[in-house]
């Protein structure tokens, strides 16, 4: 069934069962119209919900956003303001006003910018327009970490120890560090995503962390106050979803497992968790309910706890809105977060009781960001040249807000997309993920598709054996293209030799050749280089494929690929596999399974003139510091003349609202300073140079 706006209800597509939250059409529903004061894939998410319950949708956009999807997809779009947030998402008269212009009847926040600020939600209800989230006091109460951990203690929610004042300056942290005991986390008070947090094992990492983490909550929350507590060594990050209506009801829908995270952001998150046991999940769940009930709490809501070793849990914190990762409780529960939301904001009765929240199968996301994993996550912006993401079905769900031709902006948060896989068990959504982002083709910016896809093939991963620092500790000095295995090599020949032969046989109906066409009907001789290793292979065109010989091993390969079409999908001796390739001049870009690597095909006496050609050195850049992205400088901790030591900072550039501290790799002494504080830099735009 269609619903307006030509997009399929996502009870349909996703495998939301929708009979757990009431008919989808035909329902009398307070709200006519709404708007998402947001942007990207959670306003698109919001969108396909609002349109299934047949709700009027109006989009916001800043200059930067103006051929957005979001815009796209909504019934109506108003402009609020030029690119940078603090103009225009975050300007609350803006998005007033752009209710009362279009008559929007009320607000769903999304995620980020405005939808934990209880400025407003305050001024949404003197507007008269409703808010599609929590009451005031509970954002108030829960937005603040040094409040939210005293309610949680006097509601009986174990909390990790710590001191619950306000900090006065950096020698003050270290006193109460002593008193906590090493290692201790420094993070802000009104924080969340990561920001304004900080490791610190010693006083002079506590000093650091606390200066940096107080400026970085400041430019972030406006708010420098920051907390000290205990930091639990090898912790599991676990967090219990929540919903609460207007009429004292409330329920928990079971956990999410988001260990898998980098400087304090997730990246990979599954439900349930392959750690907990039903009675640890229920003690969990109950607590949630319990710290809601104190707050009163209402709509979508999660909170957070760490988890060690041995299962004992503390709180962490309480989100007061619709999670990045709530798609993965959508697809274990049948429960559409989304249009709970709306309905407990319209004051509906919540329509379950806890007796009726099941969890079934597995499901696994994977957060789809344009970064660079290869040059310490930098992330990237400019224009999405290809995007071809895998086929959507009831076991894949992919929420984005791109699309092929439009722009990652260096303006807002670098993700793209979320990948979402579901399965009977956690082997199977595993395998789904695997497959899905070896589908997963983006090309003009960077991105971490294969990082995603190593992370989940990694040995540890596959067992559970999850912690928050899982990512620093398999990947210590950064990641890593790994080798290619025997059997990932076989497939990486096929693509290539394959994609050789096509062109060869296109090339042979090309008029005007003066050399005879090569004899594609017999077995052919060539080598094929994998990041310069030769392979050389007998590929041998037989009825429905090919046959290859490499090593001495007889494989039999079948693949109905296209010149052009960027997956190579083929069998191999019966084992599917799904390659991205992409020709570049006379070499091929093949990407798989967390691989990526240049291919060159040639004839034997080929590859042995190819032998001789001399390797052309890269500019030699080593006196000179770069700027790894397009962002702000934030400041320069260095002038000429001066000598930096190994580690030591050398300067600060803010990209995509995360500060990024560019330190020394080596002793070096400052011969210029190219750049100033408040400089907007390009990618590659030097800002020091070097004796």
């Amino acid at each position: 069934m269609e619903c307006r706006g030509g997009y399929r209800c996502l009870a349909m597509t996703n495998g939301i069962n929708a009979d757990l939250h009431g008919r989808r059409h035909g329902f009398t529903i307070m709200f006519k119209k709404i708007l998402v004061a947001n942007r990207g894939e959670i306003a698109c998410r919001v969108f396909k919900s609002a349109q299934c319950l047949g709700i009027n949708t109006v989009a916001v956009f800043s200059d930067a956003d103006r051929d957005a999807l979001h815009v796209r997809m909504a019934d109506e779009a108003i402009r609020i303001g030029p690119p940078p947030s603090s103009e225009s998402y975050l300007r609350i008269e803006k998005i007033i006003q752009a209710c009362k212009e279009t008559g929007a009847e009320a607000v769903h926040p999304g995620y980020g910018f405005l939808s934990e600020n209880q400025h407003f939600a305050e001024a949404l209800e003197h507007a008269g327009i409703a808010f599609v989230g929590p009451n005031v006091a509970a954002i108030q109460a829960m937005g603040d970490k040094l409040t939210s951990k005293k309610l949680a203690g006097e509601a009986g929610v174990n909390t990790i120890p710590g001191f619950a004042g306000v900090i006065e300056d950096a020698e003050h942290a270290v006193r109460i560090a002593h008193d906590v005991g090493y290692p201790v986390m420094l993070k802000a008070s009104a924080g969340g995503g990561g920001k304004g947090m900080r490791v610190a094992r010693d006083d002079a990492e506590c000093r650091d962390g606390f200066k940096r983490a107080t400026r970085e909550a400041q430019s972030s929350f406006g708010d420098g106050r920051i907390l000290v507590e205990r930091f639990i060594e090898h912790p599991r990050h676990i967090e219990i979803q929540v919903l609460g209506d207007k009429h004292g009801n409330c329920i928990y829908l079971g956990e999410r497992e988001c260990s898998i995270q980098r400087r304090h952001q997730k990246v990979i998150e599954e439900a349930p968790s392959p750690f907990l046991d039903p009675d640890t999940r229920r003690a969990m769940g109950e607590q949630a309910v319990a710290l809601s009930r104190a707050v009163d709490y209402v709509s979508a809501g999660t909170v957070e706890f760490i988890v060690d070793a041995n299962k004992n849990f503390f709180f962490l914190e309480m989100n007061t809105r619709l999670q990045v990762e709530h798609p993965i409780t959508e697809m274990v529960t049948g429960v559409d977060l989304v249009a709970q939301m709306l309905r407990i904001a319209a004051g509906e009765k919540l329509q379950l009781e806890q007796d009726d929240v099941t969890l079934s199968g597995w499901a696994i996301e994977a957060r789809v960001y344009a970064e660079d994993p290869l040059h310490e996550f930098m992330p990237s912006s400019g224009r999405i040249v290809r995007y071809q993401p895998p086929a959507t079905s009831d076991k894949v769900r992919i929420d984005t807000g791109v699309y092929e031709g439009g722009d990652v902006s260096v303006f807002y948060d670098p993700m793209m997309a979320k990948l979402i896989t579901r399965g009977p068990d956690r082997r199977t959504a595993i395998e789904t993920m695997r497959t899905a982002l070896n589908e997963y083709f983006i090309r003009g910016v960077a991105h971490n598709v294969g990082f995603l896809n190593a992370l989940i093939d990694h040995p540890r991963f596959r067992a559970g054996d999850l912690t928050t620092s899982f990512i620093a500790e398999e990947y210590p000095d950064g990641f890593q293209l790994k080798t290619p295995s025997e059997e990932e090599v076989s497939a990486l020949l096929a693509a290539s030799a394959v994609a050789y032969c096509a062109y060869l046989k296109r090339k042979t109906r090309i008029t005007g050749r003066i050399a005879p066409p090569p004899d594609l009907s017999q077995p052919m001789q060539v080598v094929v280089t994998i990041d310069k290793r030769p392979y050389p292979i007998e590929i041998n065109p037989v009825p429905h494929g090919y046959e290859f010989k490499y090593s001495g091993g007889l494989y039999r390969l079948r693949t109905d690929w296209r010149i052009g079409q960027p997956l190579f999908r083929c069998q191999i001796d019966g084992h599917s596999y799904c390659v991205q390739i992409e020709r570049n001049g006379v070499e091929y870009e093949l990407s798989y399974d967390g691989l990526q690597v240049t291919a060159m095909v040639m004839t034997p006496r080929g590859a042995e003139l190819n032998t001789l050609m001399l390797d052309k050195p890269p500019p030699d850049y080593s006196k000179f510091l770069l700027s790894p992205m397009p962002g702000l400088l934030v400041r320069i901790e260095t002038e000429p003349g001066q000598t930096i030591k190994a580690g030591e900072e050398l300067a600060v550039v803010e990209a995509m609202k995360m500060e990024n501290v560019l330190r020394a790799g080596h002793e070096v002494k400052v011969a210029k300073v190219l750049a100033q504080s408040g400089d907007n830099l390009t990618m590659g735009q030097p800002i020091l140079e070097f004796e």
